[in-house]
């Protein structure tokens, strides 16, 4: 039992090796200009504006189902009656 241990050793594993190339190893990346840095964020604030859009048009869908109740402000904004103190 102990010879056929011994004979279906295999070698350890080697060591992972970084996957970055040897060439870029010690550089930084190259700098960005204004233009670039500009347009990221123009697309990065678009891209938030939409989600924010979306998630507030399926707010007002499910308010409107009836799946979710409403806050304060929203109850305020879409039956302001409910407030009305003139007709108690």
């Amino acid at each position: 039992m102990g010879a056929q241990d011994e004979g279906s050793r295999r070698p350890p594993p080697p060591e992972p090796t970084p996957r970055q190339p040897a060439a870029t190893a010690g550089t930084a990346p190259p700098p960005i200009t204004p233009a670039q840095f500009l347009s990221w964020k123009q697309r990065k604030d678009a891209e938030e504006a939409a989600e924010k859009a979306e998630a507030a048009q399926k707010r007002a869908a499910d308010i409107a189902s009836g799946a979710v109740q409403m806050n304060g402000r929203e109850l305020f904004k879409h039956e302001p009656w409910v407030f009305d103190n003139n007709i108690y």
